[in-house]
């Protein structure tokens, strides 16, 4: 077969349907070894993007590689199907999500399955179905019987285009526009279903600290979500000045609000506290509105929590410091926010970076009250206040211009002022609220409420699960509220006509516990097999984009710890080890349709295979890191999959003969540490470093090949290892490779290879025979040999490989006196005393080599590269017999090396 016979397209055809036939990728439900292997499930939008690609490639070559090694392996596929996107494309185009929505599923499945992704399909979900979304219904039941599911009024993000509410995380910007139709988003009071979060938010928090297997970054953002402080409540009173009442006419009375509750968590800059600050939307800030045109129109027109800088606007109230009983200006602010904290805090500009900004724009006093600790503090003393004019000093210290408090460190004096102010007390603050589920929307999982006059909201019984959803009206607002005959209906419990809730779920709730259903995707009795379950969970290697760190890693995270309370599940974390993958971009931006810089993964399959596209992906760059598409890189892995196909094409008609020799021997032993070495890379998922192991091994197998009649077992082994350590991510070339090399079974179910090294010593001897054909290549260049007719490598003397193991042990400011205590080296004289320089010159960058003998053997094994390199013969000495002249310039880890040029002669 030659190079162009390669017919990648028939290969993979070929393949895919013989695992079809041989359910390869049927997981069984009862196993002895699982390991759960799970990409984030994709939205169905009609194509697969490299994004997709990406994932569920990394997913893939880990399955395939888990399989590998021995273990049962579950790797399911499913549609995260409900969501705005579809009902939108469904109105634009006069159909309906249900007929969309599996139109795009039914493309997406094809083209996954012509990547040759190892999914049981017959584990398959989509959310939209009812067989699915009726375990929404009934997990909504069972959180409301626990006490877990609100129903109350809240402000909500309103986009008017899209008529629906949106999550915090859908609204973008600082224009606030939302994520779909780049509509400004409103604020609306409306009525809303709710899962209290917030009762988990302190293990949520605290177990954060367990999942060693995740980035930290994302560890990170999710402690940042839930915003734990622990600080102290205390009321100041809030109250017009006398003269602020004239101008709503003069029977008019100074308003008084009474006592304010804010928050803070350093109660020990109390007197430091120079203005007062409310949130746009608190209940004052907006009373003080109806009547201040300056305020209102800031509310309205200038506030920003999102901008670089706090901005406000002082009002005709005062704050009363409930310690020093002094009035200070109160303030309306943006960087005030009514949903953290009590949307009212006391400004300390000397001890608050944000306040000191916005106290300098305000021209408020800005005093210092803390100052750091002296050195020498006798925990009485009370220190020289800071100078805090330019900038707030934030960290704890020692209490100054405090009155009776000066002199106390500022843990001590938040204990003291919490008991000794009367208002005041410890709490704990959260940045997490309660999960708003409420979507005014046709196409999700409809909310098993129903409205009775007489009894309120009533839970439709489990019996009448599921609420199915009606058939889709193309009208404006909420499709729901227009579908008269599904929304009349009786009571459960007496029997009155009745309404059924026309909100249906955020679709968070669907992905946060869809890992579960895949463990019994036709369990009719109840959500998951509760037993299959505790066997498979917690899934092992979860992945999937950066931008679902926060909302459904934590959702998902909360689903389980209440599964674990109430429905008997072992496990409290869904996800043992978290793999964020990295974006696939083009020249440096981000691929999109919007950019016009898209490349479209089908073309790609149709022009190089679906291996050419994975084992790119996987080989470009580590699966965290963002990475650049190179049509050049796509390429030259296709010449590479052809070039090994060819290799493994010659040897099986030419049948080698070669000897067992050193040379067999010394790429025996670099089989041996490829297998080692791309192991343990698996096991790590930097399949990069895996799989330039295995290019490595191909690279030296050619060599070999070039350079003699190569030994056949030696040949093969090294032929079916790299088989083997591409299947997981080259899957359908390493099936014909299989094939051809004449072993049964399909590769994808085959023993990973095994190998026992020293890893130091390979590495050690790899460096040595690195560094030496790069010297000689160095000495030709430079010295402008033609012809080289003779290359001889000498070995340092052995006093040399003791005075670098004593310099690399050695901490001694006088390297060369510790040499010369030694007798065999000072004996060497000014050659020892030179190469001490050397040492200590080079003292930080040394490293222990291999050993005399050692070297020698790594050498001798591995001349044959440099004579198929140099066609001349190399011949490797000890230093006992090699000249003075050459000797002197060796050295442990850069033997001397001495080249006879023939075109000299």
């Amino acid at each position: 077969m030659s190079d162009a016979e390669y017919d990648h397209a028939a290969v993979e055809r070929r393949w895919q349907e013989a695992w079809d036939e041989a359910d390869v990728y049927r997981t069984p439900d009862n196993v002895e070894d699982p390991t759960y292997v799970l990409g984030m499930y994709p939205y169905p939008s009609g194509k697969l993007h490299m994004g997709h690609v990406r994932n569920y490639t990394i997913t893939d070559a880990y399955a395939r590689y888990r399989r590998l090694r021995g273990d049962d392996v579950l790797h399911p596929m499913g549609w995260d199907a409900f969501g705005l996107p579809a009902e939108n494309a469904a109105k634009e185009r006069d159909t309906n999500p249900r007929d969309w929505t599996v139109d795009c599923i039914e493309t997406m499945r094809d083209q996954m399955e012509s990547m040759g992704f190892g999914y049981d399909w017959e584990r398959e979900i989509a959310t939209c179905t009812p067989d699915y979304y009726k375990w929404n219904q009934w997990l909504f039941a069972r959180f409301h019987e626990e006490g877990l599911v609100d129903r109350r009024d809240a402000e909500v993000n309103w986009c008017p285009h899209c008529e629906t509410v949106l999550a915090d995380e859908q609204v973008e910007g600082e224009a606030e526009l939302c994520w779909r139709c780049d509509t400004p988003v409103e604020q609306r009071e409306l009525e809303q279903w709710f899962l209290r979060i917030t009762e988990y938010a302190d293990e949520l928090l605290e177990d954060i600290d367990e999942l060693e297997g995740w980035p930290n970054s994302v560890r990170q953002m999710q402690r940042n979500w839930i915003g734990r402080q622990e600080g102290t409540e205390l009321e100041f009173e809030v109250g017009e000045a006398l003269h602020a009442s004239d101008g709503r006419g003069e029977e008019s009375e100074p308003r008084e609000y009474g006592p304010v509750t804010a928050f803070t968590t350093r109660v020990d800059t109390i007197h430091g506290a120079t203005f007062f600050a409310l949130a746009p939307d608190h209940p004052i800030s907006e009373d003080v509105a109806e009547d201040d045109e300056d305020v209102r129109h800031f509310i309205e027109k200038e506030a920003d929590p999102e901008g670089d800088e706090p901005n406000g606007v002082e009002t005709d109230l005062t704050a009363t410091n409930p310690v020093t009983g002094e009035e200070i200006p109160v303030y309306v602010a943006d960087f005030v926010l009514s949903d953290v904290g009590t949307g009212a805090l006391m400004a300390v500009p000397g001890h608050d970076e944000r306040d000191h900004a916005f106290a300098t724009k305000m021209d408020e006093e800005i005093v210092p009250v803390v100052a750091p600790e002296p050195d020498d503090w006798d925990g009485e003393t009370v220190p020289e206040a800071p100078d805090v004019s330019e900038a707030a000093f934030t960290e704890d210290g020692v209490l100054v211009n405090s009155g009776e408090y000066s002199g106390l460190s500022s843990e001590r004096a938040r204990e003291r002022l919490t008991k000794g102010i009367d208002t005041a007390e410890w709490t704990t603050q959260y940045q997490l609220r309660d999960w708003g589920i409420s979507r005014q929307r046709y196409w999700g999982t409809p909310i098993p409420v129903v409205n009775c006059e007489d009894c309120g909201p009533v839970l439709v019984p489990e019996e009448n699960l599921p609420v199915e959803l009606p058939e889709f009206i193309n009208t404006t607002g909420n499709p729901l509220d227009a579908a008269e005959e599904w929304k009349e209906t009786t009571c459960p419990d007496c029997g009155s006509d009745a309404t059924r809730e026309t909100d249906t779920m955020d679709t968070f709730v669907d992905s946060s516990w869809y890992f579960l259903r895949y463990v019994s995707p036709d369990l009719d009795e109840a959500p998951f097999d509760r037993e299959r379950a505790n066997d498979w969970m917690p899934v092992d290697q979860y992945v999937g984009g950066i931008e679902h760190a926060v909302m459904h890693l934590l959702y998902s995270r909360f689903f389980t710890k209440v599964l674990a309370d109430h429905e008997d599940l072992e496990h409290r974390e869904p996800f043992t080890n978290l793999l964020a993958q990295g974006m696939v971009q083009l020249e440096g931006e981000k691929m999109s349709k919007s950019k016009g810089n898209v490349v479209s993964p089908q073309r790609i399959v149709e022009e190089y295979g679906a291996d050419t596209a994975r084992l790119f992906m996987m080989q470009a760059a580590q699966p965290e890191r963002d990475f650049d598409w190179s049509e050049e890189g796509v390429r030259s892995t296709y010449a590479f999959l052809t070039r090994l196909q060819r290799m493994v094409e010659d040897f099986v008609e030419n049948d080698p003969d070669g000897d067992d020799d050193a040379i067999a021997s010394y790429v025996e032993s670099e089989i041996d540490a490829t297998v080692a070495i791309a192991t343990e890379k698996y096991d790590e998922l930097t399949f990069n470093r895996a799989l330039r192991q295995t290019q490595d091994l191909v690279r030296t197998l050619r060599q070999y090949a070039d350079y003699a009649d190569p030994h056949a077992d030696t040949y093969e082994r090294g032929l079916s290892t790299v088989v083997r350590l591409l299947a997981p991510v080259a899957p359908h070339i390493a099936e014909e490779l299989h094939e051809a090399l004449g072993y049964d079974g399909f590769a994808a179910e085959a023993e990973w290879p095994t190998a026992e090294i020293d890893r130091e010593y390979v590495q050690k001897r790899r460096q040595l025979v690195e560094n030496t054909r790069e010297d000689v290549r160095d000495i030709v260049d430079v010295a402008g040999i033609e012809n080289p007719q003779e290359i001889e490598v000498v070995i340092a003397p052995d006093w040399k490989y003791d005075a670098l193991e004593i310099a690399v042990q050695s901490d001694a400011d006088n390297l060369i006196g510790e040499l010369m205590q030694e007798p065999h080296i000072r004996e060497q004289g000014d050659a020892a005393a030179d190469y001490g320089q050397d040492l200590q010159a080079e003292r930080e960058a040394l490293s222990a080599t291999l050993d005399p003998g050692a070297e020698y053997e790594a050498l001798e094994a591995a001349a044959w590269l440099l004579e198929r390199e140099f066609e001349a013969p190399v011949t490797v000495r000890r230093a006992e017999e090699a000249d003075d002249s050459v000797l002197k310039n060796a050295e442990p880890g850069r033997p001397a090396i001495e080249i006879e040029d023939g075109s000299a002669n």
